[in-house]
């Protein structure tokens, strides 16, 4: 087996290796509660990091083994592993690169709206027919209820960052003028503002903002300040690297067969 054999099986074995947090990172996203009510969205980085997982696998048993058919398949494998984690980085950079958060002047979070996100991911994510569920689902989950085991006075509340789906869901809108309690009881406005959410709003802590479409945008929200992306994107140039270099093992292993059966020839 060459060098650039031996070099391709180590570095696949080092990518098979990575391929492993991957997917446990995969699994923590999945338990997330906004993802977890999605089903849409559970599952891909766990699905792409088995596939990695698998692929680099193919690739270190062809370079090992020296099998060039291998080789062949495993090199078409990844060009259509690295192809799909572009696709999917593209179309998920395009699709939560709109905002719906603005900044509210005394707080230390900031508030959203639905209407700043792409069309795409509102009406796939959080359309009429799906709502109904992830709302039930959110309900289940201790997303809100743990906001009033961390926060007592209303300074500390106020000055805090809270996630995307922590200000969407668990209070009202800061425009509508309710008076804190506690982080999921808030007191009715003397003269509520006109945004529909406010009329959302409830005390009772199965309700609380889930109907409201700051809700839905909080959700949304949560997708922009997720880390995978930044795992996807580390595991194509790694990939790459890989790839060219496996590319390089697969063109020298020909020359290297060419060269020796015209040596064998010129023998007899």
């Amino acid at each position: 087996m060459g060098v650039a054999n031996n070099i391709t099986a180590v570095l696949n074995f080092v990518t098979f290796l990575c391929s492993i947090p991957i997917i446990a990172v995969g699994i923590w996203l999945a338990q997330q509660p906004d993802n977890g009510c999605i089903h849409l969205l559970r599952w891909p980085v766990v699905l792409l990091g088995f596939l990695v997982h698998l692929v680099s696998l193919a690739g270190f048993v062809a370079a090992y083994c020296n099998k060039e058919t291998l080789l062949a398949f495993y090199l078409c494998c990844m060009a259509i592993v690295i192809g799909l984690l572009l696709i999917l980085l593209v179309f998920a950079f395009i699709v939560t690169r709109p905002d719906g958060s603005y900044g509210v002047p005394g707080r230390g979070y900031q508030d959203f709206r639905l209407d700043g996100y792409s069309s795409w991911l509102t009406n796939h994510v959080v359309d009429s027919k799906s709502w109904t569920k992830i709302r039930a689902c959110l309900a289940d989950t201790d997303v809100c209820p743990k906001l009033t085991q961390q926060f007592i006075t209303a300074d500390q509340f106020f000055a805090t960052h809270l996630s995307p789906l922590h200000s969407g869901c668990c209070k009202p809108p800061t425009i509508c003028g309710y008076t804190f309690v506690n982080p999921t009881l808030w007191t009715n406005p003397v003269n509520p503002a006109g945004d529909l959410d406010c009329n959302q709003w409830s005390n009772d802590q199965t309700q609380l903002c889930y109907n409201c479409n700051s809700c839905k945008a909080g959700l949304l929200g949560n997708f922009k300040e997720r880390k995978a992306n930044i795992i996807l994107i580390v595991e194509v140039v790694v990939l790459i690297w890989v790839y060219i270099i496996a590319c390089s093992a697969f063109k020298n292993g020909q020359t290297e067969d060419l060269f020796f059966n015209r040596y064998k020839q010129g023998w007899t």
